[in-house]
């Protein structure tokens, strides 16, 4: 290959880079610049190389560089101003109106510039057909520009998959911030009445209640913790809420603790137990039973059942249908979205919640 040929190549290059430079820190685009470069230069490349291969001349004739640049420069146009300005805006009829503009732009070039010079006593002698000419023209200038398009679709789509994530996060510290008010109006009631009777209790509520506090506050932070944390804290609400019982049941709770490397969202399963509480209190019966299962096998599937029971005359109604079981629920869709069963019952007095939930393991 001569050396002006080479010359020429790498001018091509440079334009392109020089352009693809620009169009990027506009945009200001995610993903690196170096890496759509490095495709679109190999993609520039290989196209040329295909387009000026000739078994019987091997050799790349500098016409064939200077024809192939005004291909080059058509895409250029398409890829960074067509393309954002009518396609990703919509206005598809002006961008058909434009692309034919362009290609009529690069016939012309082609067949009263380019031809006349390089080709004086052949073809640069009569215009040839357009259709020979549409023919000639579109095939490099469609494989130059498509990769293009697809390569910016992956970009917004990527974008727009940030964009879920970051959704998904704000969702989740909006339900999770609802859970602190829902547990305080529920237990401040509970403290209110003993420090009303000058109960020898209420420094120890308030001890478990600022201890519950404290790991909302400061150990809930991240998406996720460590399942003996959860347990001990939920060993804590337990504890505090069982005062709102005493005397009329008892609550059973069995759990297996496998240690600190298998990790669940945080505040799950307090709501569940929080609600067996409030409605086993504000019921009509006696004899209050609540029985609380967690069993985690090795490799992390956690099955967690709530049983309350209650009266039917009590102010127990829509059960399924608190505040805190709506925010739960909602949570488990989005933690674990494909991982987890939940089933709520309500049967003979009998109020029952089954979750089957897959576990983080570190």
């Amino acid at each position: 290959m001569r050396r002006s040929q080479i010359k020429c190549l790498l001018n091509i290059c440079n334009v392109f880079i020089f352009v693809s430079n620009l169009k990027m820190k506009l945009l200001g685009n995610q993903i690196s610049v170096r890496k759509e470069l490095f495709f679109q230069a190999v993609l520039f490349l290989t196209v040329f190389l295909f387009y000026s291969f000739d078994k019987s001349n091997p050799l790349i004739e500098f016409h064939e560089i200077v024809f192939f640049l005004n291909y080059v420069l058509a895409s250029l146009v398409i890829n960074y101003y067509l393309l954002p300005k009518f396609i990703y805006k919509k206005k598809y009829i002006a961008f058909i109106i434009s692309f034919c503009l362009l290609i009529g732009l690069v016939i012309l070039i082609e067949e009263a510039i380019l031809e006349k010079i390089f080709y004086s006593e052949t073809r640069g002698k009569q215009f040839s057909p357009l259709i020979y000419n549409l023919l000639d023209v579109l095939p490099p200038i469609i494989i130059l520009s498509g990769p293009k398009f697809a390569w910016d679709a992956m970009v917004k789509q990527s974008e727009l998959d940030e964009l879920k994530i970051v959704v998904k996060e704000s969702e989740l510290q909006f339900l999770k911030s609802q859970i602190n008010p829902h547990f305080l109006f529920n237990n401040m009631n509970n403290l209110y009445a003993h420090a009303i009777e000058n109960s020898s209790k209420t420094p120890d509520i308030i001890l478990a209640i600022s201890d519950l506090l404290r790991y909302m506050l400061y150990d809930c932070k991240s998406k996720y913790v460590a399942l003996d944390m959860e347990i001990e804290q939920l060993k804590n609400f337990i504890n505090l809420n069982e005062m709102q019982i005493e005397g009329r049941g008892k609550v059973n709770f069995s759990y297996n603790n496998l240690g600190k490397n298998i990790l669940i969202a945080p505040l799950l399963l307090m709501v569940f137990v929080e609600n067996a509480f409030k409605h086993s209190a504000s019921s009509l019966i006696e004899n209050i039973d609540i029985d609380i299962d967690l069993i985690v096998n090795e490799s992390g599937k956690l099955l967690f059942i709530c049983r309350n029971a209650y009266h039917v005359e009590s102010n127990t109604e829509n059960l399924s249908k608190g505040i805190g079981l709506a925010n739960v629920k909602k949570r488990l869709e989005l933690i674990y979205p494909e991982t987890h069963q939940l089933n709520i019952t309500d049967d003979n007095h009998i109020f029952e919640v089954s979750l089957n939930l897959d576990l983080k393991i570190q």
